[in-house]
């Protein structure tokens, strides 16, 4: 390892890092920011105060958003508060990672040589485009090669799945429960629906643990919560990370019928970690995280999906786990970074509002 680096990372104030319950941001921040301080790097983590890490963290709000039960609060006011802090700070590093999408880019403009966003959510969104170009000199790293399609002329300079502490959750050879599972949240785009759909024809049980937003209450109770009387369907609701060993551990496999770009899809690694193989929906970075036929299934109909669940037993859950330690570990999500962090401080300073496109990471994701 070369001269320790002097590294900045910048989380989004919504959940705590990492969060207690559901939460992939942050969860991928906490990760990346411990391991880096095992690396034997100098970290600063600009968070709530709930956050727990091994870094210096600099609290910028009292508690995550999501956590507060104050009835009114800012989160532009949260996150412009932060950014405040961390420009004023910003001689003392160097590298500043930013995971809040583009909110920092007009405060960091005269500092944009010296940061890095890792952008962590779909990009086909009207006026991304726009801001995008009008932005060229910001570094981007995607986590998926299928994220950054929306958006093929940006600043990418790597792309770089996530990955997971090797001994976060538990290997499973034998699981005992006999179900499947469907982990993450109950919204339309996720298909929770769908799962039970499954559930139903294969007369498997299905266990769901998940959260509802605000923003999904409505779907959940007139389309998903009629569906929950099934007896072969038990909603468990959302779980933190120390029940999801037990949870994907034993189960025979992970429902992940997505019906939308997903950017990368935590739960699948957080799946393979306990040697369950992943039956998902063709969709977004699907095909990049899972091998089909050696990892899971990769389907485009029900009828597939049906299949795949009836081929589960032959998938060896050893061979799972084992991709899973090549390829989606924290310390080779981090080793990809640091690539990306040695290649910034090598390259020329660049003067805002000139394009320094710097050469691809070696850590690109399959697909």
């Amino acid at each position: 390892m070369g001269k320790p680096m002097r590294i900045a990372q910048i989380a989004p104030l919504y959940e705590a890092v990492p969060p207690k319950l559901y939460g992939g941001t942050e969860r991928v921040v906490a990760h990346l920011t411990d391991t880096l301080v095992d690396l034997g790097h100098e970290v600063t983590l600009f968070a709530a105060a709930d956050a727990c890490t091994k870094a210096e963290l600099v609290v910028v709000r009292d508690q995550s958003i999501r956590l507060d039960a104050a009835p009114l609060k800012s989160d532009l006011a949260a996150h412009l508060t932060m950014l405040y802090e961390v420009k004023r700070r910003s001689q003392q590093f160097d590298v500043l990672h930013f995971h809040i999408d583009m909110l920092h880019f007009m405060m960091f403009e005269q500092l944009a040589h010296k940061t890095v966003t890792t952008l962590h959510g779909r990009l086909d969104l009207k006026d991304l485009s726009a801001a995008y170009k009008r932005w060229p000199h910001f570094r981007l790293v995607s986590i998926s090669n299928h994220q950054r399609r929306p958006l093929p002329q940006a600043n990418w300079i790597a792309a770089v799945p996530h990955g997971l502490p090797a001994d976060l959750y538990r290997y499973c050879a034998q699981p005992t429960g006999g179900y499947l599972a469907f982990l993450g949240r109950i919204s339309p785009e996720k298909r929770p629906d769908l799962a039970i759909q499954l559930a139903q024809r294969s007369r498997i049980p299905l266990k769901i643990a998940a959260k509802v937003d605000a923003v999904d209450l409505a779907y959940f109770e007139t389309v998903i919560k009629p569906l929950l009387k099934d007896p072969l369907v038990d909603f468990i609701g959302e779980i933190g990370d120390e029940h999801k060993s037990e949870f994907l551990g034993n189960a025979v496999g992970l429902l992940f019928p997505i019906n939308w770009p997903e950017p990368f899809g935590l739960v699948m690694i957080e799946a393979m970690s306990c040697g369950t193989p992943v039956i998902a929906w063709n969709c977004g970075s699907v095909p990049e995280v899972i091998e089909h036929g050696v990892t899971g299934f990769i389907d485009d109909s029900e009828e597939q999906a049906l299949s795949a669940i009836a081929s589960l037993p032959s998938i060896n859950r050893r061979t799972v786990r084992a991709a899973f330690e090549q390829r989606f570990t924290a310390t080779t999500m981090t080793r990809a970074y640091l690539d990306v962090y040695a290649q910034m401080l090598e390259a020329p300073t660049s003067e805002p509002g000139t394009i320094k496109i710097m050469k691809e990471a070696t850590y690109e994701l399959d697909g």
